[in-house]
């Protein structure tokens, strides 16, 4: 299953459509777009097992360099359009890219990347020290290469120093690049995708879902239609219009879509739409209650991480059975265990392990890779829950307390690093606090030096002091104060006393 295949049986059929434009790339088109990408990389000395980055925003040449990577045996990182030069630069160097291809619309934070040795192009336009990928690319043949080898993505999360890391994985043992993908597998098995599918994207292709869930579309011979920018109605519409039977979500897309007007909402007919996925963060139960109501029993849910070590699922009729559940498993037998490590009986509350998933590493940080193995090999992702009887899971907390806001991950010691190098911040916690949309926003409590500068005016400095060097969805959305912060005599922060007066005495962000 590949897209190259498709390109020889259905040559014309879309692959891709973009949802506000109406372009429309073919099977054929996308092949040769990949082979001149798979060309010009093996023509700027990648060879296979090297590392190629992208920092694209939604657009068609997203998936030709995608492709284009993945037929040439190389690792692709697909970072965050939204991250800050530093943050790009740090990810440059630890994944070691030797390439990196940028949209001309990310111009402002590409001319100051500093990493040095990559070869830098950009899609789209140029800017200086930037050569141009269209014309590269253009002068290829769209042949494929003479060792073509499957290669994989390489997606970051966060690491225990706050910093992210790569989620690595081997490259696919059947070097076909045709060869068995067990997302497609899943996909086709679990929710009926097919050559008929027709897949709406409304997220970031930088994301882990969207862009394994759309390249797996590829693969079963579907058309892919991709939102460049979320909006609640033109979502609404580009189902009406394309006859949408597939998609992906994050819940705060449907609580966006919940808050437009009754008669907004009914203008659309939604009838062809079959399959809404969603993951990535928690769904409140009414959020989810409603769009069952709204859309009918299409709702389909899963956990997972972007290690792929293991899989839950649930459909719409189970969940109604099980409400707030993720499911059972589908990839990977799950286990609940205790701090001793040992398995703990059904219904208690301890950490998730998967057995017999996808073997996986934390690029240069073997810590946290044994970190997140137990003794019998089993692997998590930091998370608590419970299976009921039935073995649904359930989950109550994050570990980590890491903050999930509109789908995205967010880490707060990265945050609280870079807050406490301020010189008029004397402590910092930096937590997740409840949000109608978002599910989860950004909150700092500082101890400033001073608590007398405490107020409007340092929370401004201080606010200014994070945009400097992060990413806009991690700056703080709200900065309070405080005039000591709740720690042991040995210095451990009670994070759980201070999120507790954001989320009730529970502390759960889990509906």
């Amino acid at each position: 299953m590949h897209p190259s295949v498709h390109a020889r049986s259905v040559p014309d059929k879309p692959a891709l459509i973009v949802a506000g434009t109406g372009e429309t790339v073919s099977y054929a088109e996308l092949d040769q777009r990949s082979n001149r990408a798979a060309q010009l990389f093996r023509a700027r000395g990648l060879a296979v097992g090297d590392t190629v980055a992208l920092l694209v925003e939604n657009a068609p040449v997203f998936y030709d360099i995608a492709w284009g990577a993945q037929r040439a045996g190389l690792f692709f990182v697909c970072i965050s359009t939204k991250l800050t030069a530093p943050e790009i630069d740090y990810i440059l160097t630890d994944s070691g890219a030797k390439l990196i291809v940028a949209s001309a619309g990310l111009s402002y934070v590409a001319e100051q990347v500093t990493t040095p040795g990559v070869i830098r192009l950009m899609t789209g336009g140029t800017a200086q020290g930037w050569d141009s990928w269209d014309e590269a690319a253009a002068a290829q043949p769209d042949t494929p290469i003479a060792d073509e080898r499957a290669g994989i993505d390489m997606l970051y999360s966060s690491g225990t120093t706050g910093r992210p890391k790569g989620v690595r994985v081997a490259l696919p043992e059947v070097p076909d690049i045709d060869g068995p993908n067990v997302l497609a597998m899943l996909a086709q098995g679990l929710y009926g995708l097919n050559a008929e599918t027709i897949y709406l994207s409304p997220a970031p292709l930088y994301h882990a879902a969207p862009l394994r869930w759309s390249m797996s579309v590829h693969r079963l011979g579907g058309t892919v239609v991709m939102m460049q920018h979320f909006d609640p109605l033109a979502a609404l519409a580009a189902i009406e219009l394309y006859r949408v039977n597939a998609s992906q979500w994050v819940p705060t897309h449907f609580v966006r879509m919940l808050k437009l007007g009754e008669e907004e909402r009914a203008r659309h007919d939604l009838s062809t739409l079959k399959v809404a996925i969603h993951a990535a963060a928690p769904c409140p139960i009414p959020v989810k209650e409603a769009m069952i109501g709204w859309w009918g029993p299409v709702l389909y849910e899963y956990y997972a991480g972007s290690e792929g070590n293991g899989l839950t699922t649930i459909n719409s009729a189970e969940w109604l059975q099980h409400k707030g559940s993720v499911g059972k498993a589908a990839y990977g037998v799950l286990h609940v265990c205790g701090e001793s490590g040992a398995e703990l009986p059904q219904g208690e509350e301890g950490l998730i392990y998967f057995e017999g998933g996808t073997a996986f590493e934390y690029h240069n940080d073997p810590a946290k890779t044994a970190e997140a193995k137990n003794a019998q090999g089993w692997t998590t992702l930091g998370d608590i829950g419970r299976m009921d009887p039935d073995g649904f899971l359930y989950l109550t907390d994050r570990k980590s307390f890491m903050i999930i806001s509109g789908g995205v991950n967010i880490y707060p010691q990265e945050i609280e690093n870079r807050l406490i190098t301020h010189p008029r911040v004397a402590d910092v916690a930096v937590i997740g606090a409840p949000d109608p949309e978002m599910g989860e926003k950004v909150v700092a409590v500082v101890q400033p030096v001073d608590m007398t500068e405490a107020g409007d005016a340092l929370a401004a400095e201080l606010t200014a002091w994070c945009r400097a060097e992060l990413s806009g969805v991690k700056t703080p959305r709200r900065i309070d104060f405080a005039a000591e912060l709740p720690r042991h005599p040995t210095g451990k922060l009670y994070k759980r006393l201070l999120r507790d007066r954001y989320w009730g005495e529970t502390g759960s962000r889990i509906v």
